[in-house]
Protein backbone atom coordinates (compact mmCIF):
# COMPACT_ATOMS: atom_id res chain seq x y z
CA UNK A 1 0.00 0.00 0.00
CA UNK A 2 1.39 3.39 -1.00
CA UNK A 3 1.58 6.09 1.67
CA UNK A 4 -1.11 8.73 0.95
CA UNK A 5 1.47 11.48 1.55
CA UNK A 6 4.05 10.07 -0.88
CA UNK A 7 5.44 12.53 -3.42
CA UNK A 8 6.19 9.69 -5.85
CA UNK A 9 2.80 10.00 -7.52
CA UNK A 10 1.41 13.44 -8.35
CA UNK A 11 -2.40 13.54 -8.56
CA UNK A 12 -3.88 14.88 -11.79
CA UNK A 13 -4.41 18.65 -11.67
CA UNK A 14 -8.18 18.30 -12.07
CA UNK A 15 -8.60 15.80 -9.21
CA UNK A 16 -9.56 17.49 -5.93
CA UNK A 17 -7.10 16.99 -3.10
CA UNK A 18 -8.38 15.71 0.21
CA UNK A 19 -7.58 17.75 3.32
CA UNK A 20 -4.23 16.60 4.68
CA UNK A 21 -4.04 15.69 8.34
CA UNK A 22 -1.29 13.85 10.23
CA UNK A 23 -2.22 10.50 11.76
CA UNK A 24 -3.76 11.14 15.20
CA UNK A 25 -1.50 8.69 17.05
CA UNK A 26 1.77 9.45 15.29
CA UNK A 27 4.60 10.51 17.59
CA UNK A 28 5.41 14.25 17.38
CA UNK A 29 8.60 13.69 15.36
CA UNK A 30 6.79 11.53 12.81
CA UNK A 31 3.99 14.08 12.49
CA UNK A 32 6.52 16.87 11.81
CA UNK A 33 8.25 14.82 9.11
CA UNK A 34 4.89 13.97 7.56
CA UNK A 35 3.83 17.63 7.53
CA UNK A 36 7.14 18.68 5.96
CA UNK A 37 6.70 16.12 3.18
CA UNK A 38 3.09 17.16 2.64
CA UNK A 39 3.92 20.87 2.57
CA UNK A 40 6.76 20.22 0.10
CA UNK A 41 4.41 18.34 -2.24
CA UNK A 42 1.89 21.20 -2.17
CA UNK A 43 4.54 23.87 -2.75
CA UNK A 44 6.27 22.19 -5.71
CA UNK A 45 3.73 23.53 -8.25
CA UNK A 46 3.94 26.99 -6.67
CA UNK A 47 7.72 27.09 -7.09
CA UNK A 48 7.44 26.01 -10.72
CA UNK A 49 4.75 28.59 -11.44
CA UNK A 50 6.74 31.33 -9.71
CA UNK A 51 9.49 30.93 -12.29
CA UNK A 52 6.97 31.78 -15.01
CA UNK A 53 5.54 34.84 -13.22
CA UNK A 54 6.11 38.29 -14.67
CA UNK A 55 9.32 39.84 -13.37
CA UNK A 56 8.64 43.49 -14.00
CA UNK A 57 5.72 45.84 -13.59
CA UNK A 58 3.82 46.38 -16.79
CA UNK A 59 4.28 42.81 -18.04
CA UNK A 60 1.19 42.01 -20.06
CA UNK A 61 -1.97 44.08 -20.11
CA UNK A 62 -2.51 45.80 -16.75
CA UNK A 63 -5.72 47.44 -15.51
CA UNK A 64 -5.98 50.22 -12.89
CA UNK A 65 -6.18 49.54 -9.15
CA UNK A 66 -9.04 47.21 -8.25
CA UNK A 67 -11.93 48.49 -6.15
CA UNK A 68 -12.98 46.58 -3.05
CA UNK A 69 -15.96 45.11 -4.92
CA UNK A 70 -13.74 43.98 -7.84
CA UNK A 71 -11.16 42.51 -5.47
CA UNK A 72 -13.84 40.66 -3.48
CA UNK A 73 -15.47 39.25 -6.64
CA UNK A 74 -12.08 38.07 -8.00
CA UNK A 75 -10.70 36.61 -4.77
CA UNK A 76 -13.55 35.32 -2.58
CA UNK A 77 -13.62 31.54 -2.17
CA UNK A 78 -10.12 31.07 -3.58
CA UNK A 79 -6.59 30.61 -2.29
CA UNK A 80 -3.90 32.63 -4.07
CA UNK A 81 -0.19 31.79 -4.09
CA UNK A 82 2.14 34.75 -4.56
CA UNK A 83 5.78 35.13 -5.59
CA UNK A 84 8.25 37.99 -5.39
CA UNK A 85 10.90 38.12 -8.09
CA UNK A 86 10.29 34.49 -9.07
CA UNK A 87 10.55 33.19 -5.48
CA UNK A 88 7.52 31.80 -3.61
CA UNK A 89 6.47 34.39 -1.02
CA UNK A 90 3.16 33.37 0.58
CA UNK A 91 -0.44 32.37 0.14
CA UNK A 92 -3.75 33.81 1.20
CA UNK A 93 -7.18 32.25 1.38
CA UNK A 94 -10.04 34.71 0.81
CA UNK A 95 -13.15 33.82 2.80
CA UNK A 96 -16.67 35.24 3.09
CA UNK A 97 -17.25 38.58 4.84
CA UNK A 98 -13.81 39.88 3.80
CA UNK A 99 -12.02 37.44 6.12
CA UNK A 100 -8.60 36.08 5.13
CA UNK A 101 -6.07 33.47 6.18
CA UNK A 102 -2.36 34.17 5.36
CA UNK A 103 0.72 31.93 5.41
CA UNK A 104 4.35 32.48 4.45
CA UNK A 105 4.20 28.88 3.12
CA UNK A 106 5.53 27.45 6.37
CA UNK A 107 2.24 25.81 7.41
CA UNK A 108 1.56 28.50 10.04
CA UNK A 109 -1.50 30.61 9.28
CA UNK A 110 -2.70 34.00 10.50
CA UNK A 111 -6.36 34.98 10.54
CA UNK A 112 -7.36 38.45 9.47
CA UNK A 113 -9.73 40.65 7.51
CA UNK A 114 -9.51 43.30 4.81
CA UNK A 115 -11.16 46.60 3.99
CA UNK A 116 -11.01 49.13 1.17
CA UNK A 117 -9.31 52.48 1.77
CA UNK A 118 -9.19 54.70 -1.30
CA UNK A 119 -7.44 52.71 -4.04
CA UNK A 120 -5.89 50.32 -1.52
CA UNK A 121 -6.93 47.05 0.05
CA UNK A 122 -5.79 47.01 3.69
CA UNK A 123 -5.35 43.87 5.79
CA UNK A 124 -5.36 43.52 9.57
CA UNK A 125 -4.13 40.24 11.10
CA UNK A 126 -4.51 38.68 14.53
CA UNK A 127 -0.82 39.15 15.37
CA UNK A 128 -0.39 42.54 13.68
CA UNK A 129 -3.15 45.09 14.32
CA UNK A 130 -1.57 47.85 12.20
CA UNK A 131 -3.05 47.82 8.66
CA UNK A 132 -0.97 46.38 5.81
CA UNK A 133 -2.17 48.25 2.71
CA UNK A 134 -1.66 47.08 -0.87
CA UNK A 135 -2.84 48.15 -4.28
CA UNK A 136 -4.02 45.31 -6.51
CA UNK A 137 -4.13 45.42 -10.29
CA UNK A 138 -4.98 42.67 -12.75
CA UNK A 139 -2.62 41.75 -15.56
CA UNK A 140 -2.92 39.04 -18.22
CA UNK A 141 -0.94 36.79 -15.84
CA UNK A 142 -3.08 37.52 -12.74
CA UNK A 143 -2.90 39.84 -9.74
CA UNK A 144 -0.02 42.19 -9.05
CA UNK A 145 0.03 43.47 -5.45
CA UNK A 146 2.17 46.47 -4.49
CA UNK A 147 2.83 47.17 -0.82
CA UNK A 148 1.86 50.81 -0.33
CA UNK A 149 3.90 51.59 2.79
CA UNK A 150 6.99 51.25 0.57
CA UNK A 151 6.09 50.50 -3.09
CA UNK A 152 9.76 49.83 -3.93
CA UNK A 153 10.00 47.18 -1.21
CA UNK A 154 7.48 44.51 -2.16
CA UNK A 155 5.63 43.67 -5.36
CA UNK A 156 3.95 40.29 -5.40
CA UNK A 157 2.61 38.35 -8.37
CA UNK A 158 -0.17 35.78 -8.45
CA UNK A 159 1.36 32.49 -9.57
CA UNK A 160 -1.51 30.16 -8.79
CA UNK A 161 -5.09 30.30 -7.56
CA UNK A 162 -7.05 27.37 -6.25
CA UNK A 163 -10.49 26.62 -4.84
CA UNK A 164 -8.75 24.45 -2.20
CA UNK A 165 -8.31 25.82 1.33
CA UNK A 166 -4.92 26.93 2.57
CA UNK A 167 -2.82 24.25 4.29
CA UNK A 168 -2.53 25.22 7.96
CA UNK A 169 -0.78 22.85 10.35
CA UNK A 170 -2.16 24.34 13.55
CA UNK A 171 -0.45 25.55 16.70
CA UNK A 172 2.74 23.92 17.91
CA UNK A 173 2.29 22.59 21.40
CA UNK A 174 5.06 22.58 24.00
CA UNK A 175 6.83 19.49 25.23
Amino acid sequence: MMCPFSTAETPPANRPRAPLRPAPRAPWGAACALCALTLGAWLAPVGAAAQQAPTAPGSGSVTGAMTGAEFDAYSRGKTFYFAEGGTPYGAEEYLDNRRVRWSFLDGQCKEGWWYEEGEMICFVYEDRPDPQCWSFVRSAAGLIATYQSDPTLTELYEVQKSPEPLLCLGPQLGV
